[in-house]
């Protein structure tokens, strides 16, 4: 199936072909490749209006996780009964936050990647509410990094390390 990837903003400039293809590997490591995915680039303004109204939060954040398949238990991956329902969800990101969290010596793109990949294990059931569930996350995002790390020829880390 396919992934969307969608640029809304103009605060930052993105070429979507980078994080599009590391994506596709990690939807290859998570076996989800059948499964349609969007991921939606936006700016401060609109993931702060975003956050605001579903998770009460008035500020800006770096990414967002819509599932379409509720109680999704970790690890697990959902049993569609219909194709149209071959869908995981959207992760919008916030490119202009991320950017301005970047250190100096961390490659954007490798952040967004990170970034896309946390929010695409929150799509599949994995959430850090509590440590246990943050240890969790945490192992499984790693794992999916090194992987990609492997077969790419970056050293990326966990979006969570260091949670709790």
């Amino acid at each position: 199936m396919s992934l969307v990837l969608r640029n809304l903003q103009r605060a930052v400039p993105i070429r979507r072909a980078p994080l599009r293809k590391k994506m596709e590997i990690v939807r290859s490591i998570l076996g989800v490749q059948k499964f349609d995915l969007g991921i939606i680039c936006v700016d401060n303004k609109n993931i702060q209006h975003i956050n605001r109204i579903y998770r009460e939060k008035n500020i800006p954040t770096d990414v967002l996780s819509f599932p379409f398949h509720e109680n999704i238990k970790a690890g697990e991956l959902p049993q569609p009964d219909f194709q149209d329902d071959y869908n995981l969800g959207d992760i919008f990101l916030g490119v202009e936050y991320i950017f301005q969290q970047c250190k100096g010596d961390e490659d954007y793109y490798d952040i967004l990647t990170v970034t896309a990949t946390h929010g695409l294990c929150h799509l599949l059931g994995f959430t850090h509410s509590t440590e246990a569930e943050w240890q969790e996350m945490y192992q499984k995002e790693k794992q999916v990094l090194e992987e990609l790390s492997r077969r790419t020829g970056t050293r990326l880390q966990p979006l969570s390390r260091g949670l709790f």
